[in-house]
């Protein structure tokens, strides 16, 4: 059953994703680009090839493929999303899934972005 949730995450697509923070992150008052600078700095995209992946029916799982490069400090992100601690998350893209999930639901939080981009 774990696994056919996985893989549903999985396919979705990146934009419909995207589009779910943006939505959260607006509501609480933050900004597309606030949204962006966790993005870019998790992935290691640059402003037009993330929106390259915007523009393109990507998978979330052809997303994580595509990533420039990981950063190095994501196993630095910890804490609970979805009421499982990310650090636990056993599935590499299911990890990085929800490391970004944490990251957009710290800016929705208005944690101080020093703390977000954890160095």
């Amino acid at each position: 059953m774990k696994e056919m949730a996985n893989q549903k995450i999985f396919q979705m697509e990146f934009r419909e994703i995207y589009s779910a923070y943006l939505k959260k992150v607006e509501r609480k008052g933050h900004s597309k680009q606030e949204l962006d600078q966790v993005i870019l700095w998790f992935t290691g995209h640059d402003q037009e090839s993330l929106q390259q992946c915007l523009n393109t029916p990507i998978t979330m799982e052809e997303f994580y493929q595509q990533v420039p490069m990981m950063n190095p400090n994501a196993p630095l992100i910890t804490g609970v999303i979805c009421g499982i601690r990310v650090e636990e998350i056993s599935d590499p893209l299911m990890q990085k899934i929800r490391y970004l999930d944490k990251l957009v639901d710290e800016v929705a939080k208005g944690k101080k972005m020093e703390n977000i981009l954890r160095h």
